[in-house]
């Protein structure tokens, strides 16, 4: 090998690392995303009234 075929050999990996670092910043950041989107909606659901404290206890087995 000659060293212009080095050189922009270093040049290529050199820009595929780099392109990697920002594909795994912009994965992060989207996952970042939907996280908050998922805690917004867990957080905007209604609240679900309780049962009163005799339903729930026993369950009727007999068919």
């Amino acid at each position: 090998m000659d060293i212009a075929s080095v050189s922009s050999l270093s040049t290529a990996l050199s820009q595929a690392k780099s392109g990697d670092a920002v594909g795994t910043l912009m994965l992060k950041k989207a996952i970042d995303i939907q996280e908050q989107s998922a805690l917004q909606l867990l957080q905007a659901l209604p609240q679900v009234a309780s049962n009163p404290p005799n339903l729930g206890n026993s369950i009727d087995v007999k068919a």
